[in-house]
């Protein structure tokens, strides 16, 4: 079995005006041009009186190297979203009022592929690899995600102007 550590996580909230379709490319795009492999694992959709409420969650993965792995995960949970119209520079513009929260999660996982844990020998031996060798590489790669998922939310945030 894989193990993973959790490095980051964080939730972005924002009520009032924001684009739905926009945010959601913005945020596709942005794996995709990081290199991460991105799977839609929710989409619930449900409309009320108030406006629609939409639930939905992807899985982002990306191969480091053959023994660890990036997985960000995006839970996004949406009230009451409505189209609206504003006026941005003297010009009418088609948007979404709503309140939205998105949740990432970014987790570093180790033998992804279960190489080590198929007999007893190498799973003993994954430890001490994991304990004396690996240790400086694999708080790098920590680092190096939570830097990623950092910048991620970041972009979030200034797409959002929060």
């Amino acid at each position: 079995m894989a193990l993973k550590s959790e490095v980051f996580k964080q939730t972005i909230k924002k009520s009032g005006f924001w684009n739905y379709k926009e945010l959601y490319v913005f945020c596709f795009d942005w794996f995709k041009d990081n290199g991460y492999d991105l799977a839609e694992t929710e989409y619930v959709e449900k409309n009320s009186d108030a406006g629609k409420e939409i639930k939905l969650a992807w899985s982002a993965s990306k191969k480091v190297t053959d023994y660890f792995k990036n997985t960000i995960s995006v839970g996004w949970h949406i009230l009451s979203l409505n189209s609206a119209e504003i006026e941005r520079a003297g010009k009418k513009e088609k948007t979404n009022k709503g309140d939205l929260k998105i949740v990432i999660k970014a987790e570093l996982e180790k033998d992804y592929e279960d190489n080590w844990e198929k007999k007893w020998f190498p799973k003993f031996m994954r430890g001490v690899y994991d304990k004396y060798v690996m240790r400086t590489t694999n708080d790098e790669y920590e680092d190096r995600l939570n830097d990623n998922a950092s910048a991620f939310v970041d972009q979030i945030k200034a797409f959002l102007e929060l």
